[in-house]
């Protein structure tokens, strides 16, 4: 599989996702992913952009799977690709309780099974002819048509069970916060359950978030990078087991300073070797020295560089510029 670079869309309006997906496609990126929690809507976010750009695919990264019914993720995806000049990624995930109940009023129940069965479904809607019919165990279906889309479907899976679920119905894993060195390792959950399935695993593109943060003084950059994994890391359960597969006493620090308020302590708590195993940070030779380190791994299709949020424009601009292919 040829390898491809993508970049993560920065927060703001349309218009703001708009000029940052044109920005992307000058600096010669396969692909632009927008995220969605609150504020801004993915799907016109990058409707917007496909008016603006000319090769450059599009895709969710993330949107999960609670707050729109996979006929829904069908449909959005479907009419973004009518408009979009070249792929459709359609990133989806679980999300964690605290967006799902707290925002959107939905019952945090079953997330692995549900990511299962949207995949599956959304998979159906848009890559078949004929009707749809399918019977859940979060969802079910009953005879509507297909819509003959051309969408890939991209998992974002930590644990085990979703990255089982990955390797069955999907064509593209997200990690993200999965140590850089164990990813080949965690691949290998994805693969043996795409081979048990028929499936061919080097067609699963696995397309890791790379947090990067590039300044001319390295320490500015690894706070960025410290700072996001803190909000990762004390926001999310299953990126608090990711993240402890390697650093267990550390994750546990972070999570306890962050659920008791003090983010200060949480971030001083991510060590200099948690910045170097789940991001890249420094100087715009030295990051791209390191980037570039994360996407020659075998396993690694297409690297997708994340700016953290919170850094200001210049280093937002700086970071995405010196990690272009």
């Amino acid at each position: 599989m040829s390898r491809t670079r993508g970049v993560v869309l920065s927060g703001g309006g349309v218009d703001e996702a708009r000029s940052a997906a044109i920005r992307a496609e000058d600096l010669g990126y396969d692909a632009c992913w927008t995220g969605e929690l609150w504020g801004r809507d993915a799907f016109v976010a990058l409707t917007a952009a496909a008016e603006a750009v000319d090769r450059i695919d599009l895709g969710t990264a993330i949107v999960d799977v609670f707050s729109r019914s996979p006929a829904t993720l069908a449909a959005a995806a479907a009419s973004l690709a009518e408009v979009a000049p070249a792929g459709v990624r359609l990133g989806i995930g679980p999300s964690t309780p605290k967006a799902v109940e707290d925002l959107h009023g939905r019952s945090y129940d079953r997330p692995v099974r549900r990511l299962h069965e949207t995949a599956e479904l959304v998979a159906a809607f848009t890559e078949r002819e004929g009707r749809v019919t399918y019977e859940g165990e979060t969802v079910s279906v009953a005879d509507f048509p297909a819509l003959d889309a051309d969408v890939s479907v991209y998992t974002a899976a930590l644990g085990p069970a979703a990255r089982r679920a990955t390797g069955r119905v999907a064509d593209g894993w997200l990690p993200h916060n999965v140590p850089f060195r164990e990813l080949a390792t965690a691949f290998e959950t994805v693969a043996e359950t795409a081979r048990e399935s028929g499936r061919a695993p080097e067609e699963i593109t696995v397309a890791p978030y790379v947090p990067a943060a590039v300044a001319s003084d390295p320490t500015d950059a690894r706070a960025a990078i410290r700072g996001h994994v803190a909000y990762y890391v004390g926001s999310g359960e299953g990126y608090r087991r990711a993240v402890a597969s390697v650093f267990p006493d550390a994750a546990e620090r972070i999570a306890e300073t962050w659920s008791a308020g003090d983010r200060d302590a949480a971030r001083d708590a991510v060590t200099a070797e948690m910045v170097d195993a789940l991001g890249v940070a420094g100087t715009p030779d030295g990051a791209r020295e390191r980037f570039e380190s994360v996407a020659s791994l075998d396993v690694v299709d297409h690297p997708i560089v994340v700016v953290p949020e919170g850094v200001d424009a210049a280093t937002r601009e700086r970071t995405v510029a010196a990690l272009a292919p």
